[in-house]
């Protein structure tokens, strides 16, 4: 497998398919989340973000919702730890900023706080638990 890969911004519209089986995958499959919990309402006004291998083929994703929520972050498990994640954030952070967005915030899965503070999010909230997992809110600071 080629450790190259693009990210590009996509409709929603025509690029569902690709995001939702990289989040079937990750969320669903991986950790138990509900199927119904998955896709809801803030996948139509949100800017989405996907990742390809040299091949096309759909490994990441993010999506930034107008409030300057990141979510859905996910990366399919033969892509972790090759530095996909961390271009996957700064793509969304960037455009974050470049609409004006100052403060991106997310709720970060617990075992994934570690990873958002390395590139410079803070916890700013308790647990609480969201589709069966436990998360923290986090802001960038």
């Amino acid at each position: 497998m080629s450790g190259s890969f693009t990210i590009e911004i996509v409709p929603w519209q025509t690029a569902d398919r690709d995001l939702l089986g990289v989040r079937r995958v990750v969320f669903v499959e991986e950790q138990g989340v509900p199927v119904e919990d998955e896709h809801d309402e803030h996948d139509a006004d949100s800017v989405h973000f996907l990742a390809r291998d040299a091949s096309g083929h759909a490994i990441g994703t993010a999506r930034l919702l107008p409030s300057g929520r990141i979510g859905r972050v996910s990366v399919l498990r033969e892509w972790r730890g090759r530095g996909l994640g961390r271009a996957l954030m700064d793509a969304v952070i960037g455009e974050a900023r470049h609409c004006g967005m100052l403060r991106p915030h997310l709720h970060a899965q617990v075992q994934t706080i570690a990873f958002y503070e390395l590139i410079g999010f803070r916890v700013c909230g308790e647990e609480f638990e969201e589709a069966g997992i436990l998360h923290r809110e986090m802001e960038l600071v």
